[in-house]
C-alpha cells in the first residue's frame, strides 16, 4: 500500500529555509524566549526612556536655578566680607583679616593696588554732599546712582549695562542686588561704600574682585572659585527617583503577569488537549479578547473530539462488517478441491481478517477513556520483557533490560501505555531477532517553562534497519517496508501508528534511528 503523503504535484515545493546570520542568532540569544519577559523588558525600557527624559528636564531646570543660586550666594558673601572689613579700624583691618574664617575656595588680600587685568565695573564719586535718602539707595535720587548699586557687586558698566561676575556676560545672568533682593544684606551707610569697584575677566570658576575702600587708598581684593552646578545637590532626589522606579518596575512586573496569565493559561489548555482529547474545557470569562479566544478553542477542540468519534465508529464499523463475509469466504474456500487454490485463498482471508482486527483494536484505542495513573516505569519495562522472554523462546536470551534507577514514576493510562510499548518491542523481536530496553534517567524537559521532568526508553534490535526517508512514514497507517518487513510475518501495518497514538496522547513523543553499523532504535519519551 502506498503512503499517504503531505503534498501532491499540484502544490508548491517548500521554501528553503536559510539559516540566521550571526546578528540574528545573537539577538535570539539576548533576547528572553517568554512573551511575559519581552513585554516586562519593553515596558520597564520605555519606563527607563521616560525616567532620563523627565530626569534631563528637572535636571537642565535645577540645573539653571542652583547656578543663579550659587552666584546669589557667592556675591552675599563678597558683600559680607567686604563689610567686615570696612566696619574696621584702618589700623585693625590687617589683623580683623587675619582672623576670618574663610574657606579653602576665598582669598582676600589687603593691596595698595588692584590687579593689572581688571576691569572697572563702577566709579563712584568719592562723597556726594547730600544726605541720601532710602529711596534714593534704589535709584531714587541721584543720576550718578545705579539701580541697587549695580546688578553685580556694587557694578555699573555704564551705558551698556551691567557686567562682571554677576553681570549678563557672566553664566549668572543678570541678578538684582539690593535689600529687596538678597533679605538680611540691607544697605551701607555712604561713608562705607567702596570709592571704586573692578573685576577681573571670568575665567572658568575662578572669579577675582577688589573694592577700593572709602577710607583709605587700599583695595580689598578677593580671589574666589565658584563651585559647580549640581541639579542633585538634594539628597531626597535620588532616593525620590529610586523609589518611583522601583515601584513602577513592581507595577510593571505585576500588570504582566496578569494580562499574560490567559495566554499561559491558553497554552495549558492546548497541551492538556494534546495529552487527552476529553480534556475539560477552557473557562470562558476574563476580558472580551480573552472569552472569545477561550470560546474559540473550545469550539475546535469540539470539533477535534467529534472527527475522531466520527473516525473511530466509521474504522469501527467498516471492520464489523467485514467479518461476516470474511467468515462466509473461508466456509466456501473448505469446499475447493484443489488443495493449492484452497491454501492460498485461506492464507488471503486470514491476512484480511487480521487486518480488520487490527482495525478494530485501532478504533478500540482511539475511543478508550482509560483514566490517569502514576505507573511504575521500569516495573512495566520489565513485566513486558518477561513476557516477550516467554513468548518468543527462541530469541529469549537476546532480549535484555537495564534501568540505571530502581523506580521512575510516570503519568499515564497504565493499559494503553503497556499495548504501545509491547508493539515496539515486539516488532524488534519479529524483525531483528532480538531486543535491548534501556531507561534512561529523567532529565529537565527543554520547554518554554522548563518545569516538567522527561524519562527516556530506548528499545534497540540487531536487525536490518530502515531506509532513512522510510522513518518517518512507517508511523502512517498500513504502511509497512518492503525490504525488511514480509507478508509472512503477519504484520497489518498500525503497530507503530497505535504506539504513536497512544504516546502522543500521554504527552511524550516517539522517533526511528538507524544503529550502525545496522539495527533500528526507537526512542520513546515520557513525561513524568
Amino acid at each position: 500500500m502506498q503512503p499517504l503523503s503531505g503534498s501532491s504535484f499540484l502544490s508548491a515545493p517548500p521554501p528553503e529555509e536559510k539559516p540566521p546570520g550571526a546578528w540574528p542568532r545573537l539577538w535570539r540569544r539576548i533576547l528572553p524566549q517568554s512573551l511575559a519577559a519581552r513585554t516586562t523588558l519593553l515596558l520597564i525600557g520605555g519606563l527607563g526612556i521616560i525616567q532620563i527624559i523627565g530626569l534631563t528636564i528637572h535636571a537642565l531646570d535645577r540645573f539653571d536655578f542652583d547656578q543663579r543660586m550659587i552666584y546669589e550666594r557667592a556675591r552675599s558673601k563678597m558683600f559680607t566680607y567686604y563689610r567686615a572689613i570696612v566696619e574696621t579700624a584702618p589700623s585693625d583691618r590687617d589683623r580683623e583679616l587675619a582672623a576670618l574664617h574663610l574657606p579653602e575656595s576665598v582669598h582676600i588680600t589687603l593691596t595698595p593696588g588692584p590687579e593689572p587685568d581688571m576691569i572697572n565695573a563702577m566709579a563712584l564719586p568719592p562723597h556726594p554732599q547730600h544726605h541720601m535718602l532710602p529711596g534714593e539707595w534704589n535709584g531714587g535720587g541721584g543720576g550718578h546712582m545705579s539701580d541697587d548699586m549695580g546688578q553685580v557687586p556694587f557694578g555699573h558698566g555704564g551705558p551698556h549695562g551691567p557686567r562682571g561676575p554677576f553681570g549678563p556676560d557672566s553664566p549668572g545672568g543678570p541678578h538684582g542686588f539690593g535689600p529687596e533682593n538678597d533679605p538680611g544684606m540691607g544697605p551701607l551707610p555712604q561713608s562705607m561704600r567702596p570709592e571704586q569697584v573692578l573685576i577681573s575677566p571670568a575665567t572658568g570658576r575662578r572669579r577675582t574682585v577688589a573694592f577700593l575702600l572709602p577710607d583709605e587708598r587700599r583695595w580689598v581684593t578677593i580671589h574666589y572659585i565658584l563651585p559647580r552646578p549640581s541639579p542633585f545637590r538634594s539628597p531626597t532626589f535620588p532616593i525620590a527617583f529610586l523609589i518611583m522606579t522601583f515601584a513602577g518596575g513592581i507595577l510593571i512586573l505585576w500588570g504582566v503577569r496578569r494580562l499574560i496569565a490567559p495566554v499561559s493559561t491558553l497554552g495549558a489548555a492546548a497541551e492538556e488537549l494534546g495529552r487527552n482529547v476529553n480534556a475539560p474545557p477552557m473557562p470562558e470569562d476574563g476580558p472580551s479578547e480573552v472569552a472569545r479566544a477561550a470560546h474559540a478553542f473550545n469550539t475546535m477542540a469540539h470539533r477535534i473530539r467529534r472527527y475522531l468519534t466520527d473516525r473511530t465508529l466509521m474504522l469501527t464499523a467498516i471492520g464489523h462488517d467485514l467479518r461476516t463475509p470474511i467468515t462466509r469466504l473461508k466456509l466456501r474456500a473448505e469446499f475447493i478441491e484443489d488443495d493449492e487454490m484452497r491454501a492460498k485463498m485461506l492464507a488471503d482471508l486470514d491476512e484480511l481478517e487480521a487486518m480488520v482486527a487490527a482495525t478494530l483494536a485501532f478504533g478500540r484505542d482511539a475511543s478508550q477513556r482509560e483514566p490517569m495513573g502514576q505507573v511504575n516505569l521500569t516495573a512495566l519495562l520489565q513485566t513486558i520483557a518477561d513476557e516477550a522472554a516467554e513468548t518468543y523462546l527462541d530469541a529469549a536470551q537476546n532480549i535484555a533490560f537495564s534501568s540505571e534507577m530502581p523506580d521512575v514514576l510516570v503519568r499515564a493510562r497504565p493499559v494503553a501505555l503497556k499495548r504501545a510499548l509491547n508493539n515496539l518491542v515486539t516488532n524488534a523481536i519479529k524483525y531483528g531477532g532480538g531486543v535491548r530496553i534501556v531507561l534512561l534517567p529523567p532529565h529537565k524537559g527543554a520547554g518554554a517553562d522548563g518545569t516538567e521532568s522527561t524519562v527516556t526508553i530506548l528499545i534497540e534490535d540487531d536487525g536490518p534497519g530502515l531506509p532513512t526517508e522510510d522513518l518517518e512514514r512507517m508511523f502512517d497507517p498500513f504502511v509497512r517496508a518492503e525490504q525488511s518487513r514480509n507478508r509472512e510475518t503477519g504484520g497489518t501495518g498500525l503497530g507503530l501508528s497505535i504506539s504513536r497514538n497512544i504516546i502522543w496522547g500521554l504527552g511524550g513523543d516517539i522517533r526511528l534511528g538507524n544503529r550502525h553499523p545496522h539495527g533500528l532504535r526507537v526512542t520513546v519519551t515520557l513525561v513524568c
